[in-house]
């Protein structure tokens, strides 16, 4: 590995000519990695409710349904704009009451069922069918389309409308969430390390790690917006312990050697050999993520370890080549710190553990219990403001037509009209359905099949299957609407037990059912990873099992905050937040604890190396959470986005009371249960002499 590292720095111009070089490809790979803002389309595809969309996609066409309120408009106007709708490339048809009706006949005349689906007061009602899945480039391409034909009249509400803002919203702040990251975390590493000049040394050569990243998700076809928008900040974050081992050891080994090169060279030896380690617990953190049934775990852990490698590839690299080119500004630049030498919290902790010990048991109950009673949503439209398009045209669909979801019942053309008839008057009858809409409800069982015309018939009845929609004043993943689900799923399996039940609430419910097994399997594996890993760099069963126990409590700290403070979470944070804490935070512990077992075996006693490892650890830890607090609560602070805004408040308040936890109540704990670990661990107390015997090292009791 010296070798290496003196070729890196001895050839650190070829170094940064190759590593911009590969911006190239990176740049091209971002921009043709497509985003997915759809986070059902992550569900199983062995589902019933996802073999239902497949159905209405690829035959009915209708896989994305809208619905569009007109105020104050007449029918032939109405009409005119249906017209103009159903031209727009992406719409498979757009149904309303002229498809059944001559719109001549007077509004007040026309048959109960037909007036209360289409009209109110002062508006009608358009249903808005897209060729293609409601995350499809075709079908947000429909939406910007149709909505350039709306006036102050219009309001398209729906899953489609929704997610559009969801784009227009990320696309614009995205690189915001970057800007902050970086400026926040500049300001940090300015206070913390003694340049003013290094951080941005330090941030040039992470963003060449996240281009990297970035670009490299091309292989991957797509990626989610979640990931779009926290990867970065989230991969500067992590990361960014390294480069400030590396410039620590950097600075060591120049005061050793007058060869900058070859003091760069042993830097990147032994930083490396330390970092790797650090940087497999976080990775193992975001790879656990990965074993969810719900793909999305796969998209963020997959390329958020993807991006902790590249991360760790260009502290070894790029970063040496850096700081060796810019070295004299870096130095020209130098200050003093402005954090503390730490003695006094060195001294409080030790001498005060049991306290502390106390202190912790008191916090984990209520803790413990805040973060399992949290109010979960599942909804993509709650993730949006208030005052934007989709949102203001839901109010109005839920208030005015008391319709808040739609499921789309699929039974096989075989059940004859009459049972169709007898089906949708018994789902009708259930609590909070508002209407059932089928082309047999309004034509009748009466009438001869050939009297319907084929266009009506077309909408409503392809391959095998007859669809009807049932529109529902229920929110979805509401313990009402699950129910009812349940209820319509009971009655069309009556009349066809292949029936399948499917949209935006079925779909949640699933959703929903998969969460709770993801989050307890996250949870598993992470912890078991990370307890192996820790486990050998200790060689010890029990260090792993006290600091994983104070990271875990530091989790539930965490996570209790939403629900002491009235507020609901994400779906998805209540299942990657713990396994991102637990792996990129542990790293602090591990740090804290290896100086204090070096001081064990430097002869000291249990206070006395407690004390100098807390002392001589806080700085590191500090600034590393620091930094990660800082290049995370950027986005927490601007995103209109409250999935991104509450998981990246989430992760930086994580970071936070992780580096509280590990320093106020891990140095208690060590040493209430040093003689446990003693006991449990291999080579604790022992020092190695500098002498071997017979080709082995021989230790010495201290």
């Amino acid at each position: 590995m010296n070798k290496f590292g003196y070729f890196i720095a001895k050839n650190r111009v070829l170094v940064i000519i190759v590593a911009t070089l590969l911006l190239l490809p990176s740049f091209y790979g971002m921009a043709k990695t497509r985003i997915n803002y759809d986070i059902l389309t992550y569900l199983p595809e062995k589902l019933d409710s996802v073999k239902g969309q497949r159905i209405l996609s690829d035959d009915f066409k209708n896989s994305g349904l809208s619905f569009l309120i007109v105020e104050n408009m007449e029918s032939k106007d109405v009409a005119k704009l249906k017209e103009k709708i159903t031209n727009v490339e992406g719409v498979e048809k757009v149904i309303w009451v002229d498809d059944f009706v001559d719109t001549g006949i007077p509004e007040e005349i026309l048959p109960k069922d037909l007036k209360d689906a289409f009209y109110r007061e002062n508006s009608t009602l358009m249903m808005i069918q897209f060729s293609d899945k409601v995350s499809s480039d075709t079908t947000q391409e429909a939406v910007v389309g149709i909505r350039k034909l709306l006036n102050k009249q219009c309001f398209l509400s729906g899953t489609a409308s929704a997610m559009r803002d969801t784009i227009d919203i990320a696309d614009k702040q995205t690189p915001i969430y970057v800007f902050m990251a970086v400026i926040f975390a500049i300001v940090v590493l300015a206070l913390t390390l003694e340049s003013t000049f290094i951080p941005f040394i330090i941030l040039l050569s992470m963003a060449y790690a996240i281009m990297y990243n970035f670009g490299t998700n091309i292989f991957f076809g797509e990626i989610s917006y979640v990931t779009k928008s926290l990867a970065a900040v989230l991969q500067l974050g992590v990361t960014m312990d390294y480069s400030i081992f590396l410039l620590h050891r950097y600075d060591e080994e120049s005061e050793k050697l007058d060869d900058k090169n070859q003091a760069m060279a042993n830097a990147i030896q032994k930083t490396a050999a330390s970092i790797v380690g650090s940087s497999l617990t976080t990775i193992a953190g975001f790879l656990a993520i990965c074993f969810m049934e719900l793909t999305i775990g796969k998209d963020i852990g997959i390329v958020m370890a993807k991006g902790v490698l590249l991360g760790l590839i260009s502290v070894i690299t790029t970063l040496p080549a850096f700081m060796l080119l810019f070295d004299k500004l870096i130095h020209r630049f130098s200050h003093k710190t402005i954090l503390p030498e730490f003695d006094g919290l060195a001294k409080l902790v030790t001498k005060h553990y049991k306290a502390f010990i106390v202190i912790a048991i008191l916090i984990f109950l209520p803790a413990f219990y805040g973060q399992s009673h949290n109010e979960v949503y599942y909804n993509i439209d709650e993730s949006l403001p208030d005052d934007i398009e989709s949102v203001i045209a839901f109010r109005k669909l839920k208030n005015e037509y008391n319709m808040i979801t739609t499921h789309m019942v699929l039974v096989s053309e075989e059940v004859p009209n009459f049972e169709m008839k007898q089906m949708i008057d018994e789902i009708e009858k259930l609590d909070g359905v508002e209407r059932a809409v089928s082309y047999e409800k309004f034509v009748g069982p009466s009438v001869p099949e050939t009297f319907i015309p084929q266009e009506v018939k077309d909408k409503f009845q392809q391959s095998g299957y007859k669809l009807i929609l049932v529109n529902s004043n229920f929110k979805a993943a509401t313990d009402e609407e699950n129910a009812q689900i349940d209820a319509i799923s009971a009655i069309v399996k009556k009349y066809d037990d292949k029936a399948i039940l499917t949209g935006e609430g079925v779909l949640t419910k699933d959703l929903i059912k998969i969460t709770d097994t993801d989050f307890k399997k996250v949870n598993i594996i992470s912890t078991l990873a990370i307890f192996v890993i820790v486990m050998f760099v200790f060689t010890s069963i029990s260090i792993p099992i006290f600091l994983i126990l104070v990271i875990e409590l530091a989790i539930f700290i965490n996570m209790c905050v939403p629900f002491y403070a009235g507020n609901s979470i994400p779906f998805i944070a209540s299942i990657i937040i713990g396994s991102i804490q637990l792996g990129a935070t542990v790293d602090y512990a591990i740090l804290l604890t290896t100086r204090f077992r070096e001081e064990i075996r430097n002869g000291h006693d249990k206070f006395e190396a407690m004390e100098i490892a807390v002392r001589e650890s806080a700085k590191s830890i500090v600034t590393s959470g620091f930094t990660f607090f800082a290049a995370t609560v950027g986005v927490g602070v601007i995103s209109k986005i409250e999935i991104i805004k509450s998981m990246s408040v989430m992760i930086a308040r994580g970071a936070l009371v992780s580096t509280g936890v590990i320093l106020f109540i891990l140095p208690g704990v060590l040493l209430a249960f040093e003689g446990f670990i003693k006991a449990t661990s291999k080579n604790w107390n022992k020092s190695i002499v500098d002498k071997i015997k017979g080709g082995k090292i021989i230790y010495e009791n201290k």
